[in-house]
Formats: structure tokens, C-alpha cells, sequence
């Protein structure tokens, strides 16, 4: 995965392609945004559709490209697409589901086959806080089996959290837990309501802001990088404490580890702007959060969906924002999450739902509208 990459023209290509390879997974997640059922899709990209998709990622020269589900491990040929993609010079990663099928061999055969990263997701500091949101017992101690046997065979290993009104009391406990563990980084997801997410499980605006105040924090005292997912006003919100570092004349303490989340920040990854997921049948989507597809990889090439359709193109012009999101002077960094703004309001425009943030011409701008 190569995280420093130079900065790429968002119209050309992407940052980061993901591949939902499959929607089958034995879990039951509260926020799954697939609904997810244990038995696969018979329409599923096959195998040899599969590895004509590795060779477009492979000729856009993306940075980073994730095999996704579902959960991955329920297709037999999973690692005949990694050893396939890292052939190609891809270097992918992938986020199983804590189930009995991942065993420590399997960890073991990913790492074997190329894999260079491995994705577990861990939704709270205890069994009964974690269990609950994945819907089966027993998959926390799993989790925490995998991260152990990754960390044995040598295979860098993050952390997904999705932060909703089912765990986010419990987001102290966890950050602790987790800096004392041997990964790469922490990216936490914020609920956007798909599938079985709920609009009541989202958090306030303000619940964002003591939230993006505690990852800065334990930003500047852990090893690993942290980063978000539909969270994208957390750059705002780094970019504004930087500043007011700066005009104070300070330097945190912590100030690596600072820097590398505003290295983050500043790779303005968006929803279909430097962002691509791919479905498990070959529709193109500009997150797997948000339902629009600009195309089918059965019928058009990968780089022609991304820079030609009129969804992608629309989504990467920023002068089509709408309300504070359209104004605000963050948004070449942020734009907010249009898969929250499309869930919420049913608008792919309209401005991020859960940011409190008052741009300072959002009210000039709306008086001159009225």
C-alpha cells in the first residue's frame, strides 16, 4: 500500500479502490450497510471477472485497494485474487469478518499469498459492548485472536470502529485498549444509515466534535495512524487545531503523530472524489455507503466509469455543494459525507447532516439567497 504516493488528479484516477467481493457473511451486524445474508449471490463477479477488475486498478496505478465484503474468506478463490493482485504490483488488503472460518491458517495462507494488510473490526472494548453490535457471540474473543495472530506472522494488521449511539460511551476504554496493541492504525467509521443502520444510532453533531477532540489527542501519543470513514469534517477539525497551534505559537506535544493525521487530511479523499467501491456485481459506486451507481464493470471499463460518469463528475465538483458545505471554506479538504447528506436528506449535495461547523460567509450567503 503505497500511503505516500504523490498527490494524484482526483479526475484521472482514484486513491482508493475498494471491491466488495462478496455480500455473504455469517454475522449480523446493527450498522451492516449490505444487509448482509450468509449464502453468496449467484450474479457475483467470477473469478476471471474478478482479475480483469485487478488489471484495470493496476493500470490506474491506485494506492491502495481493498478486497471487502460480506465477509472475503466465504470465497474459495480469495487467495488466487490476492496472490493474482499482488503479482500485478497491488499490494491489497483485505477485512475479513471475525467468524470460525478465519483461523489462524487462514491468516497465515493471506500472508503467504501477498496480502499487505489485514482489517479486523473491533466495536467495543468487551465482548457484550462488540458481540452486540455484530450480532453473534464470540466475536470479540475472535477478534482479538486474529489481531494476535497477525501480529505472529508478521502481517501489519488495522482496526475498524463504527462509532454509533451503540458504543460511543464505550470510545475511552477502547482507545486505551487499543494503544497497547501492535497495529498500524485505527480508522474509524461514522454511521451513515444504509441497510440495517438506523437514523436514531446517529450521533449529534456536537457528540462528532467530543469525538474528533479525543482522536486528536490519542493522535499525538500512539504509534499507530488514525484516521475516518464518512467522518470527513475531522480534517476541518485538524486543520483548525493545527492553526490555532500555530497562532499560539506552540507545538504540541506529540507533534508526529499530529503531522501524520494531517498527512490524512490533506489526501481529500471524498465520496466518488478519489474514492471508488466496487460491488460484488460489478456496479460502481462512489462509496459503498452511498446507493448510486455510475456504472456496471460488466459493460464499461473502471477508469471510464470513474472519470466520465455524470455521478462521479458531479460529485467531484465542489461548486455543486449545497447549503453551509457549499460556502465553507474547508470543503477542497472535507465536502462532507455525501453518502450521510444523501441518507438524511435524499440529496447527494445537500451539506453533511452531523457538522456543527458555522462557515463564516454561510450566513451572508444565505441572506444574499433570500
Amino acid at each position: 500500500m503505497n500511503l505516500n504516493a504523490p498527490t494524484l488528479d482526483y479526475d484521472q484516477r482514484p486513491f482508493l479502490v475498494i471491491w466488495e467481493i462478496t455480500q455473504a457473511c455469517d454475522l449480523a451486524c446493527k450498522h451492516c450497510r449490505a444487509a448482509a445474508q450468509p449464502l453468496r449471490h449467484p450474479g457475483e463477479l467470477n473469478t476471471d471477472e474478478g482479475k480483469r477488475l485487478i488489471d484495470q486498478v493496476a493500470e490506474l496505478e491506485v494506492p491502495i485497494f481493498v478486497f471487502t465484503g460480506g465477509d472475503p474468506i466465504k470465497r474459495p478463490d480469495v487467495y488466487d485474487l490476492v496472490r493474482y493482485a499482488t503479482a500485478r504490483g497491488i499490494h491489497p488488503a483485505l477485512t475479513p469478518s471475525a467468524t470460525p472460518l478465519l483461523t489462524r491458517e487462514v491468516v497465515f495462507r493471506l500472508k503467504e499469498a501477498g496480502l499487505a494488510r489485514l482489517a479486523v473490526s473491533l466495536d467495543g472494548s468487551t465482548a457484550g459492548i462488540h458481540d452486540a453490535v455484530r450480532g453473534v457471540a464470540g466475536t470479540f474473543t475472535r477478534t482479538l485472536d486474529v489481531v494476535r495472530w497477525a501480529n505472529e506472522a508478521r502481517l501489519p494488521i488495522q482496526v475498524h470502529t463504527t462509532v454509533s449511539r451503540h458504543n460511543a460511551q464505550d470510545l475511552d476504554r477502547l482507545s486505551e485498549m487499543l494503544s497497547a496493541w501492535q497495529i498500524v492504525m485505527w480508522s474509524v467509521f461514522f454511521l451513515v444509515p444504509l441497510g440495517r443502520g438506523k437514523t436514531e444510532d446517529l450521533l449529534t453533531g456536537e457528540e462528532f466534535e467530543q469525538i474528533f477532540a479525543k482522536l486528536y489527542e490519542l493522535s499525538k501519543r500512539v504509534p499507530f495512524q488514525i484516521k475516518t470513514t464518512e467522518g470527513m469534517h475531522y480534517r476541518r477539525y485538524l486543520l483548525q487545531r493545527n492553526v490555532a497551534a500555530k497562532r499560539h505559537d506552540t507545538t504540541p506535544a506529540g507533534a508526529e503523530g499530529a503531522a501524520r493525521a494531517i498527512g490524512w487530511a490533506t489526501k481529500r479523499v471524498n465520496d466518488g472524489r478519489g474514492f471508488v467501491f466496487v460491488s460484488h456485481t460489478g456496479n460502481v459506486y462512489p462509496s459503498g455507503f452511498l446507493p448510486l451507481s455510475g456504472g456496471n464493470v460488466r459493460q464499461q471499463g473502471l477508469a471510464q466509469i470513474y472519470r466520465e460518469s455524470p455521478l462521479f463528475r458531479r460529485l467531484r465538483d465542489l461548486a455543486q455543494l449545497k447549503g453551509k458545505c457549499g460556502v465553507c471554506e474547508f470543503k477542497q479538504i472535507c465536502g462532507g459525507s455525501r453518502a450521510r447528506a444523501y441518507a438524511v436528506s435524499g440529496d447527494v449535495l445537500a451539506e453533511e447532516p452531523c457538522c456543527i461547523y458555522q462557515p463564516p460567509n454561510y450566513r451572508q450567503a444565505e441572506a444574499h439567497a433570500a
